[in-house]
């Protein structure tokens, strides 16, 4: 079942992170949260996301879901399908949200915790419907980071753990099931390792917030970010591997170094120790700005991870390869597309990255739209991600690109489509780029070729292909030929 409206109880940093994720995914958010500044802040959080996202990643964005601020649970899980539960980690409090919930919600609503500790068992105690009940433990920034830890407990069913697993990862994420309960489950139990270790090198004057930090990021953080702990240890065995490794270094583990089963006392001395240190460290930045930071650093880090074929980038592609697919059927107004018109292929917002010193979009950056539509039109012919996959696909021979009207950034754009002809091993594409506005910014003529993957020459599409893209072009023959198609350089207008 495909989820369309999902209900977010608490609005608070996860639960705004969560809101943010959905509707960037085009998922309707009922909101309930009862502080009197949860939606200014919500808003915040919606807006670093929507700058986020903008860089995440080139394809068509869904067109947003809808946020709607709730005055009570019931009103915001009522015609909810999944229900996200990020109140307080009381589990007092949990219980008597979630009696509130049951008794509105739909039976068949999955309720998912987004407690970071809290065990699901002790969290599904009173309910009446406890088989729909798990944690669905993200990370901040959750729009952004895509692993989720899926813990059932004992009364969970095995096909609502699978309907999470499917969910999550429509949405970008990277869902691990977490096969048996533990307290703080498998990440935070990490975190906490280190976290430990840490106040004790400060409190002992061993060194500073700031020089902790950055043995993090300019070091093993690096590693982690694409490798983890097991395989960056691997590689630390040389090419004897991880039992090479074992046998260096697992003496080490009696050693008396560590104070884990140990901390420092917690007193107003360490508290201004610590806080002082941060507020030297990043006290001029508000935190806000450090959000934006972050996030920009975490699409850069996904992208780099992206173009190598590795970790959180793989992730990252195949959640693109979707959003390509999905864009491609629909049309800008998300509505039936009408083959006997030229086709919108693709609308989106100027990225702040596609800009030059003007704030205007670089030239390279129309070359992108226009390709990105040949890649949508590609799509809806048949030529998709799968089809790429069986060994072939169009390439691209000749471009012609007019410059006609400037563009700025977070300005509306849009492409529109026409075939001029396709037949046999060629296609040729006329596309035009819009303002929102409707206003011309240029026009792409295009010639694409099929290709066979494995022998790299020229190819028959497959019969699909050939007949979808014949319908279009017969249909597109009856139009009117578009202004600036056959131009050359410098030709006279």
């Amino acid at each position: 079942m495909s989820i369309t409206t999902v209900a977010c109880v608490g609005g608070g940093v996860i639960g705004a992170g969560w809101v943010a994720r959905f509707i960037e995914n085009g998922i309707d958010v009922n909101v309930y949260d009862p502080a009197a500044d949860a939606q200014s802040k919500m808003q915040a959080v919606l807006d670093n996301a929507d700058r986020a996202y903008a860089k995440l990643t080139m394809a068509q964005r869904p067109n947003k879901g809808a946020v709607v601020y709730c005055n009570s649970v019931e009103e915001a899980v009522k015609a909810a399908q999944w229900i996200v539960e990020s109140v307080p980690e009381r589990l007092d409090i949990k219980h008597a949200v979630y009696a509130d919930i049951e008794a509105h919600a739909a039976s068949d609503a999955v309720i998912a915790s987004s407690t970071s500790g809290i065990m699901p068992s002790d969290l599904q105690s009173q309910l009446k419907h406890p088989e729909r009940l798990i944690v669905a433990h993200p990370f901040n920034p959750v729009y952004l980071l895509p692993v989720v830890e899926v813990v059932g407990g004992t009364k969970t069913i095995v096909d609502t753990i699978e309907r999470a697993k499917s969910f999550y990862s429509s949405l970008g994420m990277k869902p691990i099931h977490v096969k048996k309960e533990i307290e703080a489950f498998v990440a935070d139990r990490l975190l906490e390792a280190i976290w430990r270790e840490s106040l004790w090198l400060i409190k002992d004057g061993i060194t500073t917030t700031e020089e902790l930090d950055d043995i993090v990021r300019f070091g093993f953080g690096l590693r982690y970010a694409q490798m983890g702990v097991f395989e960056t240890y691997r590689i630390a065995g040389g090419e004897a591997g991880m039992r090479h490794f074992l046998a260096q270094f697992g003496p080490c583990l009696t050693w008396p170094w560590t104070k884990l089963m140990d901390v420092p006392e917690y007193n107003d001395e360490l508290v201004e120790l610590i806080a002082g240190q941060s507020d030297a460290q990043s006290g001029h930045y508000d935190i806000r700005e450090l959000e934006r930071i972050r996030d920009d650093n975490l699409v850069a880090i996904q992208q780099a991870l992206k173009a190598n074929e590795w970790g959180a980038g793989l992730v990252l592609a195949d959640y693109e390869k979707k959003l390509f697919d999905a864009g491609a059927k629909q049309s800008g107004d998300d509505q039936s597309i009408d083959e006997s018109q030229v086709i919108r292929t693709t609308q989106r917002r100027v990225p702040p990255d596609w800009t030059d010193y003007n704030n205007h979009m670089n030239e390279a950056r129309y070359l992108q739209c226009f390709g990105d539509a040949s890649d949508a039109f590609m799509r809806m012919i048949g030529c998709d991600a799968d089809y790429i996959a069986s060994g072939g696909s169009y390439f691209t021979a000749e471009t012609h690109i007019r410059h006609l009207d400037e563009v700025g950034v977070n300005q509306p754009i849009y492409t529109q489509t026409q075939v001029i002809s396709g037949a046999g091993k060629k296609m040729h594409l006329f596309h035009s780029l819009h303002h929102g506005d409707g206003r011309l910014l240029a026009t792409g003529e295009h010639m694409l070729i099929h290709v066979s993957l494995e022998t790299r020459s020229a190819s028959e599409p497959s019969p699909d292909i050939l007949v979808n893209l014949t319908r279009i072009a017969d249909q597109h023959a009856k139009l009117p030929m578009p202004d600036g198609a056959g131009r050359a350089v410098g030709q006279k207008r």
